[in-house]
C-alpha cells in the first residue's frame, strides 16, 4: 500500500507524523482520512517519486474551505450592490454579461474541434476546476445531466439572478446544445441541476 501524505499544511505530511503528533495509530489516521474523503472534505492524488513507492497527497475541497472563516461572498455581493447604487441595474446586467463573454472566449478555445460528448465532459471539468463540485451522468445518447453540489457565487446569485442566467447562457453557447436548469441552489434547492440535450443535425450552428 503506498505511503500517504497530507497537504496542506505541510507538503510532506506522513501518517506516521500525524500519528505521533495526535497520539493515535497510523491505522486511525488513515480511517480519519477515509472519512474526510468520503464526506468530500479532502481529495487525493498519487504523486510518483524518484525513489520508493508512490505517495498520496491530500488537499482540501471547496466544501472544506467553507468551514474556515472567510467573507469573499459578502465582499463580492457588497461590491455588486455598490455598482448598482452608482450606475443602476443595467450596468449590473452588463457586468455579468461581460464576465460571461470573457469566459466564453477562454473556454471555446479549449473545446475547439470537440464533439458533443467531449464538450459536455470538458464543461464538467471546467466546473470542477472552478469549485462547483459537478457530477456528470449520461442518461442516453445525446442527453446528460450535470449536477453542481456547490456554488462559489451563491450569495451573489441569490441577490442577483443575472449570475444564474449568464451561467445557463454560457453552458448553451459552449456546448452548443439545449440546456435546461431543473433545480437551482439560489432558489433554495440542494443542488443546481442541468439537462443537456444534443441539438439535431438541422439545428446545429
Amino acid at each position: 500500500m503506498p505511503k500517504r501524505q497530507i497537504s496542506p499544511p505541510a507538503p510532506r505530511f506522513l501518517p506516521v507524523q500525524a500519528a505521533f503528533d495526535l497520539g493515535i495509530t497510523k491505522v486511525a489516521v488513515r480511517k480519519h482520512l477515509d472519512v474526510l474523503h468520503r464526506e468530500r472534505y479532502i481529495e487525493s492524488r498519487i504523486v510518483r517519486q524518484r525513489t520508493g513507492r508512490p505517495a498520496y497527497v491530500y488537499h482540501l475541497t471547496n466544501t472544506a474551505e467553507q468551514l474556515f472563516p472567510r467573507h469573499y461572498s459578502d465582499l463580492a455581493t457588497e461590491m455588486v450592490a455598490g455598482i448598482q447604487d452608482l450606475y443602476g441595474e443595467a450596468f449590473v446586467d452588463q457586468l455579468f454579461e461581460k464576465r460571461m463573454v470573457r469566459m466564453l472566449q477562454t473556454y471555446r478555445e479549449v473545446m475547439r474541434g470537440q464533439g458533443f460528448d467531449q464538450r459536455v465532459k470538458t464543461l464538467a471539468s471546467i466546473q470542477k476546476e472552478e469549485g462547483y463540485m459537478p457530477h456528470l451522468e449520461k442518461i442516453r445518447d445525446g442527453l446528460y445531466t450535470l449536477e453542481e453540489a456547490n456554488c462559489p457565487l451563491l450569495q451573489v446569485a441569490i441577490r442577483y439572478r443575472q449570475a444564474c442566467q449568464c451561467e445557463l447562457s454560457l453552458f448553451e453557447s459552449l456546448v452548443d446544445a439545449h440546456v435546461e436548469r431543473t433545480s437551482c441552489m439560489a432558489e433554495g434547492q440542494v443542488k443546481c441541476r442541468y439537462l443537456i440535450k444534443e441539438k439535431l443535425s438541422n439545428e446545429e450552428t
